[in-house]
């Protein structure tokens, strides 16, 4: 976990093993960041399953955090199909560090499907390039959601960036 954290803190100027610079691999991530909260959207558990690393730690901070991609799509089975909740993302920052990892993090919006009342939080994930080449979460976690009001749920909106922002 050190090397986790010692990555999150770093970032730019480092090497990677196919990919240009550091910068290259943050814009990577952010499009694959967004294309991973796009499965959801789409309550698309094959996609969503694809992004998940097969040993990739969900709710790494929690007491019992999610172990493994299988047990991961199955705990979200009802995020990913809508039924529990409807979740929507996006990163706001991405960062290289050490070790091969990037960082991305962003505002998260929850609706309840039965009531239709919003909250947002924030996620944190951690991605790590596999042996085929592609990025994949492999920690995963997000801050409590709060009760949010309809222009929280505009801003959360109008600030979706689709561009990689310069490091």
């Amino acid at each position: 976990m050190r090397a986790v954290a010692t990555a999150l803190m770093l970032s730019g100027g480092l090497a990677w093993p196919g990919v240009a610079s550091a910068g290259d691999a943050r814009c990577e991530v952010w499009a694959r960041e967004l294309a991973f909260a796009a499965s959801v959207a789409a309550r698309d558990a094959a996609a969503f399953a694809g992004y998940v690393h097969p040993q990739a730690v969900f709710a790494v901070t929690r007491p019992q955090p999610l172990r493994g991609s299988d047990a991961i799509v199955t705990a979200w089975r009802g995020v990913i199909d809508g039924t529990a909740v409807r979740l929507w993302w996006y990163p706001d920052r991405v960062n290289a560090g050490g070790e091969g990892l990037v960082a991305s993090s962003g505002p998260a919006l929850y609706q309840d499907p039965a009531t239709g009342a919003y909250r947002t939080g924030r996620f944190s994930s951690v991605w790590q390039r596999d042996a085929q080449g592609t990025w994949r979460v492999v920690f995963d976690d997000g801050s409590e959601p709060v009760p949010a009001d309809a222009a929280q749920v505009e801003a959360f909106h109008a600030g979706r960036r689709e561009a990689c922002p310069p490091a």
